[in-house]
């Protein structure tokens, strides 16, 4: 049974909605014990269902028309790659149940190689997951012969003030 964590529940649900958001996103957070044993639960069923949806792409053929300035038309053939029904389920359900964090530009970035950087990404945290988790975690699930275990829980001793126990969860 989950723990309340001293919250209503639409509260606790936001808090940790931002926090696996945070993990997924940054690779690590500082928290106490008891929210990052629930963040961890979430955060692996979230990495468990990219992992099983990320392959399912479907190859899409498109014949495009182009006019030139005089007057010719041209048809070309373009090749799309698109989500498959699972993979956009899985997508749907992962960004209706993560905060959409934005990409921050870097200090000694211009304006303009940020935008490039950025100009095909709508959900850069969905993209992270199914880009650069799902593949390495998948990998790693076929070297050791089993799934989960995604993150790890490190204790870092008690908090000032309060005396909680604080933690570090990191993705692996």
């Amino acid at each position: 049974m989950p723990k309340k964590l001293g919250k209503r529940t639409d509260q606790r649900m936001a808090m940790l909605k931002n926090q696996v958001s945070e993990l997924l996103w940054y690779g690590q957070i500082e928290t106490t014990v008891d929210r990052a044993k629930s963040v961890r639960s979430l955060a692996e069923k979230y990495i468990t269902l990219a992992i099983r949806t990320y392959k399912d792409d479907v190859k899409v053929v498109k014949t495009v028309t182009n006019t030139n300035a005089k007057g010719e038309k041209s048809q070309s053939q373009v090749q799309f790659t698109n989500d498959g029904p699972k993979k956009l389920a899985a997508r749907r359900r992962l960004m209706a149940e993560l905060v959409d964090l934005q990409e921050v530009k870097g200090e000694k970035e211009s304006k303009a190689a940020f935008r490039a950087r950025i100009k095909d990404t709508k959900h850069p945290l969905i993209e992270k997951i199914f880009k650069e988790y799902a593949p390495k975690y998948d990998k790693r699930k076929d070297e050791l012969g089993q799934g989960g275990g995604y993150t790890k829980i490190l204790r870092t001793g008690n908090r000032r003030g309060d005396a909680a126990e604080m933690c570090i969860l990191k993705l692996i």
